[in-house]
């Protein structure tokens, strides 16, 4: 059981748009334990590296480069390309560095969403990141600007479904307002819709994933360590040992096990003209 309150996962009320300082917070925080518990996401990067194909890329930019997992795997298919990788944790990018030894990959603490260049790239890619994202259109369309002629986005992104089991008994424990941060994660339709609002050729594959736990302070620990939150909180609920207790109760009778689903959207995109903006509201 999880006791130690200055641990402790808050649960996230109703709020609006992502804090990018409790992203970085969380982290830079746990960063030393990110590849012990990154399972899901260590599946996302082996399946989105083969939707590359037989492309050839130069020049990569991987936003959101985490401990490295997915950069290595950019240096394995594209042996000569020059790669930059970013991330916005100061301490995941020291572990990915570590972990890679490779001088001709320049990494950069940077906010990801944010940060331009004054030169192009073959390849914009990232890996299960861009969820975390305030603004996906404007990123997405700072990136089609770095992109080459026939430049490739390619991105993974969990969706709304992610945890939905934990989301379906807060809310029968705590009341229709408690919810989690995968909530607000970006439906198919909305990512269909700005890609083919931006690129000439697109292509969309929706992943479900399932991973089973022992119980449900070891979800929790999965879910901090990953750093699978960031939205604002307008309320704070601990996640005491008698809502652990409560709230396991209700995941077992409603799901029999402690099993949590993983929702995840590999997308790619092709380079052509931008058109005027639009809402995915």
């Amino acid at each position: 059981m999880i006791t130690d309150r200055e641990d402790l996962v808050k649960i996230d009320k109703i709020s609006n748009g992502v804090n990018k300082e409790i992203i970085k917070r969380h982290f830079s925080r746990y960063a030393c334990y990110y590849d012990r518990y990154s399972t899901i996401q260590n599946i996302c990067a082996s399946k989105l590296i083969t939707k590359i194909g037989a492309n050839s890329f130069d020049k990569i930019l991987d936003i959101g480069c985490g401990t490295g997992n997915y950069t290595k795997l950019l240096r394995e298919k594209f042996p000569e390309a020059s790669i930059k990788a970013i991330d916005i944790s100061p301490q995941m990018i020291e572990i990915a560095k570590e972990k890679l030894r490779d001088e001709a990959i320049e990494f950069i603490v940077a906010d990801g969403e944010t940060i331009d260049f004054n030169e192009p790239f073959d390849l914009v890619s990232s890996n299960v990141s861009f969820q975390w994202f305030e603004d996906l259109e404007e990123a997405l369309s700072r990136y089609k600007r770095l992109l080459n002629k026939n430049g490739v986005i390619l991105f993974s992104a969990f969706g709304p479904l992610t945890f939905y089991e934990l989301d379906r008994s807060l809310k029968e424990l705590l009341g229709k307002d408690a919810t989690i941060s995968s909530c607000y994660f970006l439906k198919r339709e909305g990512l269909e819709k700005i890609l083919k609002y931006l690129f000439k050729e697109i292509e969309i594959e929706q992943k479900i994933y399932k991973e089973n736990y022992n119980s449900l302070s070891e979800l929790l620990k999965k879910i901090k360590y990953t750093g699978t939150r960031g939205n604002p909180l307008n309320k704070k609920t601990f996640w005491t040992p008698k809502i652990v207790n409560d709230l396991e109760k209700i995941y077992t009778k409603r799901f029999r096990d402690i099993m949590a689903t993983y929702e995840a959207f590999f997308c790619k995109g092709v380079k052509r003209a931008l058109k005027k903006s639009f809402s995915t509201d």
